[in-house]
């Protein structure tokens, strides 16, 4: 009889061992790199219980089967005095949809510049809000370099979040440097009063604006001026924000783009408008995993305080400053509501269908 319990036993870990052993085999996670190709810059939404990611396009056009977009007389007119010759094939926007963080679907040039009359190149990090079914996507193009140069901020709008995307003004939206800002890398925030802002900036300076009704233009601020600047100590670039706690989050990135000290920093304040006092890096290069990790965006799961942080880096095999990768993983707090350092890896996260 015992030795018949002793079988049971054995029997029994056994069974539990196995099974455990079989989940950990089982268990998925979306890698990082989360899909195939050189991105940059990416803007991370949940639309409809589905992920979505908008990133730059970051490589040479010359591996696309469709071959290249045609240019107007005047885009090649405008590309002629482009200075880096990589931001001429930068002239589309393609977009990833998920229903789990792990399998991602493709959605091919949902905005070329053969939809913008006033765009050439430099297509860069575009922002996506939805708005009375519409959604809206804000971009920058040209890579202006003074008010006299076509090109600035604009936006397409669509029906679907998956495209395709048309010019809304016909125009840019900003084509002018406003408290020495470049007009680059808007990031639109809706505020809790359902305000929405857009928040821009390069050249080491970030402006807000409140955007009006139909996103035509800004509703000036009570001294008449569209701007306000609200840049903290070290910015650089790719302004992100969010609200936690009912504390503002005001998220950037420090360094150059091309190089590996490329990181990301955030400070909290009690407004959108600050004032915003920098609290330190959560995002940086790990020698061991990759470099310039960088330029990102922030989704929280609707009804937690469950949060990922969706950002490029570059491998460590790779020199190019345009090789970059668009890479997820996860975001936490501690107990004083401070973002700790992000740990970048190689894994990603777990598989996660949204509650419908």
């Amino acid at each position: 009889m015992r030795f018949l319990k002793h079988i049971a036993v054995v029997f029994f870990l056994f069974i539990n061992v196995s099974a455990f052993s079989q989940k950990k085999k089982t268990e998925v996670k979306s890698g990082n790199p989360i899909f195939p190709g050189w991105y940059a810059d990416p803007e991370a939404h949940i639309f409809n219980n589905t992920y979505w990611v908008y990133p730059t396009y970051s490589d040479d056009y010359k591996d696309l089967p469709s071959g290249r977009t045609p240019l107007s007389d005047y885009q090649k007119e405008i590309q002629k005095n482009t200075i880096n010759p990589s931001y001429k094939k930068q002239t589309f926007l393609d977009a990833f949809s998920s229903s789990d963080l792990v399998h991602w679907k493709k959605h091919p040039h949902i905005l070329d510049i053969k939809n913008l009359k006033w765009a050439a190149y430099a297509v860069w990090a575009p922002t996506i809000t939805e708005k009375d079914g519409k959604y809206y996507l804000f971009f920058g193009a040209n890579d202006i370099q003074n008010d006299k140069q076509p090109g600035g901020m604009g936006i397409a709008v669509s029906d679907h979040p998956g495209g395709p995307f048309k010019d809304y003004l016909g125009k840019p939206l900003i084509n002018q440097f406003y408290n020495g800002a470049q007009p680059i890398d808007p990031a639109v925030f809706k505020d809790t009063d359902g305000q929405y802002y857009l928040i821009y900036g390069g050249w080491k300076h970030c402006n807000i604006g409140k955007l009006n009704a139909d996103f035509t233009g800004f509703v000036p601020f009570d001294d008449g001026t569209l701007f306000k600047e609200i840049t903290p100590d070290q910015y650089v670039e790719g302004p992100f924000m969010f609200v936690r706690n009912h504390k503002y989050y005001f998220m950037w990135s420090e360094g150059g783009w091309t190089g590996p000290e490329y990181s990301v920093a955030y400070a909290v304040g009690d407004s959108p408008f600050g004032p915003f006092k920098r609290v330190g890096k959560i995002l940086q290069q790990d020698p061991k995993v990759a470099t310039g990790a960088g330029h990102h965006s922030v989704i929280n799961i609707p009804g937690t305080d469950d949060w990922y942080i969706v950002y490029h880096r570059r491998p460590l095999t790779e020199t190019d400053g345009n090789h970059r990768e668009v890479c997820i993983d996860r975001m936490y707090f501690d107990k004083d509501g401070n973002i700790l350092p992000v740990q970048i890896t190689k894994e990603g996260v777990d598989k996660r269908v949204l509650k419908k």
